[in-house]
């Protein structure tokens, strides 16, 4: 069974939290005695996991020269959702699902704040192409801030396809683009829905596009063009909750 490194004290907690048995060891940045290691500590301590200090420079290394807030865990790799399982889910939900749909997203850091903004509205899940995007890196698993354990994640061979599953099973595809007619608070959002982003930069590809119901773009006033697609998606996410009424805890 494969390993992986997980970094940041979010991250690794979140680990602790919902999956402690795929945690194989975690190392901690020599002289760190705050709060929030302490308590990172105790949590493993809970869990039977181990715990050793290790100098900076060697969790620099593990990390990748990446910000590593002086945590670093080894942990068995997670096996993402099969789309299969997922289209199962989606057909026993009580509620009107939701779904971000990601073509091509290729930046980390994008990808780790869409999963965190997918997991603060209460999406069923992210899917991403299989080919030409990101998946769940260490960088991603940091930037989501515990979002990766929380949010079942989907890598898809033929995007089209899963495309038109959804929409066997009644959901309305919305995609963005600048170039769309229809803003996105003019769209209706509040039934069942996967909502498509393209990739940095070139956007959806035209496959994609076809197997849209409706495509939206984002009200544009200023000088720029548009919006980073983690600013994008969060933002039509959010409208997708106001939408639907859902009340906050």
């Amino acid at each position: 069974m494969s390993e992986e490194t997980v970094y940041g004290i979010h991250a690794v907690r979140a680990l602790l939290e919902r999956r402690p048995a795929a945690v194989r060891l975690i190392q901690l940045q020599a002289g760190r005695s705050d709060r929030r290691t302490q308590e990172l500590v105790e949590l493993a301590r809970q869990h039977g996991v181990a715990v050793e200090s290790r100098p900076a420079a060697e969790l620099d290394a593990l990390a990748g020269q990446q910000v590593h807030q002086g945590v670093v865990a080894r942990v068995t790799a997670a096996v993402p959702l099969a789309e299969e399982d997922l289209l199962v889910r989606l057909d026993a939900a009580t509620q009107a699902p939701l779904v971000l749909v990601l073509d091509g997203v290729q930046d980390p850091h994008n990808l780790g704040a869409c999963l965190r903004t997918a997991d603060a509205v209460g999406a069923d899940a992210v899917v991403v192409p299989r080919d030409r995007a990101v998946g769940l890196t260490p960088v991603v698993r940091k930037v989501a801030a515990g979002a990766a354990e929380t949010v079942p994640f989907v890598q898809v061979t033929n995007l089209a396809r899963f495309l038109r599953s959804l929409q066997e099973q009644n959901l309305w595809i919305v995609g963005t683009d600048g170039e769309a007619d229809t803003l996105h608070y003019e769209a209706d959002l509040k039934g069942p829905l996967g909502l498509v982003l393209g990739a940095e930069g070139s956007g959806m590809r035209r496959l994609t596009r076809e197997h849209c119901d409706v495509v939206v773009r984002l009200p544009m006033l200023g000088a720029v063009e548009s919006l980073n697609v983690s600013v994008a998606a969060g933002i039509v996410l959010y409208e997708a909750l106001r939408q639907r009424a859902v009340p906050s805890r």
